[in-house]
Order: structure tokens, then sequence, then C-alpha cells
């Protein structure tokens, strides 16, 4: 049986409560991090870029949800602090690809570790249970609105008979 949020403060409540969540992490991780001059957004490029290393300026766009244009001028910043380097794909010179720089590869790890700090702190006061279950009804959330395969994927409505 599925639970609908049926009171109108409830829907209201739980887009700002995601929004403010999100916000508020990104400003404490800028906090933390501020001395190693990336910003969140250059953070979650080089997470994508260390998972799939080579991958096209387009594609990261994609991945971002970001405009292509937004993610050049990114891109363009993070080549010019020497954290990424951008290199023609072989087969087909109009495409860039994002490639890791030695300085991203040292500093990887511990800004890995800044993040793991940021999300112990959102955590923090919630029993190892609750952490599971935040973890699984945000998973469950981002499953229900994605619209990776929207033609063919059940409505929520669909879901939840």
């Amino acid at each position: 049986m599925t639970t609908k949020i049926t009171h109108p403060e409830e829907v209201d409540r739980l887009g700002f409560l995601l929004h403010d969540a999100a916000r508020l992490m990104r400003r404490r991780f800028e906090k933390m991090a501020g001395n190693h001059g990336l910003s969140s957004a250059q953070w979650r490029l080089l997470v994508r870029v260390f998972k799939e290393e080579g991958v096209a300026q387009a594609r990261l766009a994609e991945l971002l949800e970001i405009e292509p244009i937004s993610v050049s001028r990114l891109i363009d910043r993070m080549v010019e602090g020497g954290w990424i380097e951008r290199r023609i794909d072989d087969n087909d010179r109009r495409v860039r690809q994002i490639y890791l720089t030695e300085r991203s590869r040292e500093i990887f790890g511990e800004m890995r570790s800044v993040a793991a700090q940021v999300f112990d702190c959102a955590l923090q006061g919630l029993s190892p249970e609750q952490r599971r279950a935040t973890l699984h009804g945000l998973s469950t959330i981002c499953s229900n609105l994605s619209d990776d395969d929207a033609q063919t994927a059940p409505s929520c409505s669909e879901k939840a008979a």
C-alpha cells in the first residue's frame, strides 16, 4: 500500500527540504574545501571524470545536467587551474575528451574525505538504520522521478499500483 501526501503543506515541505538540504551541503562543502580552490560544481565534475576518464565534454554536460556552454566555461576554469586537461578524440577531431591531471589525482582522496565529512555532518543524529532508510528513500525518489527511459517506464501512479 502506498501512502500519498494529501496536505499541500507536506508537498511544499518535501520540495523545500530536498532543495535546502542540497544547498546547505554544497555550502558546507565549499566552506570546508575552500582552501583547495575547488567549488562544489568543480568537485562534481572531477568525480564524473574520475569515474569515466576520457569522457566527452558533451557527455559531461548531460551527466551534470548543465548546459554545454556552462560546462565549457567550467572546464576552461579547471584547465586554467591545472585540474583537468582536454584532448582531441583520435577518432573524431570535433570531440573533446576530458582527463584528470596529476594535481587532481593527488588531491582526489583528500577531497573525497571532505565530502565524507560533509555527509557525516548532514547525517549526524541519525541511527545507522535511519541513515540507511534516508539513503534508500532518496534513491527511491530519484528512481521514481528518473526519466532515463521515459517512453517505457511506468508513471509514478502505475508504480504505486
